[in-house]
């Protein structure tokens, strides 16, 4: 069964956890892109602590982003390693 898009409020953190891990890169791609455009020099993406694998695949693909300028483990009052914070290319 298809289901309708679901549109997201563009803020300035993205939690992940709602999503299926097939979505992700797709839905973290989106996501910068809406966040870009609205003019965010800095995004959180939450994808949990957890063994660490939802945080390398995320990460791996921030490295080959083109709106990406750079990434890193979020400190710990902001999630730690559960999150990470992205810094973007100015338009």
């Amino acid at each position: 069964m298809d289901q309708d898009p679901v549109e997201l409020p563009i803020e300035d953190s993205l939690d992940l956890h709602s999503f299926r891990p097939q979505d992700v890169r797709s839905v973290v791609d989106e996501y910068l892109s809406a966040a870009h455009a609205r003019g965010f020099t800095e995004v959180r993406l939450i994808h949990g602590r957890g063994i660490g694998v939802q945080r390398a695949n995320v990460q791996a693909f921030l490295a080959t982003h083109p709106l990406v300028a750079g990434y890193v483990d979020a400190p710990e009052e902001r999630g730690g390693r559960g999150a990470t914070l992205v810094r973007l290319r100015r338009a």
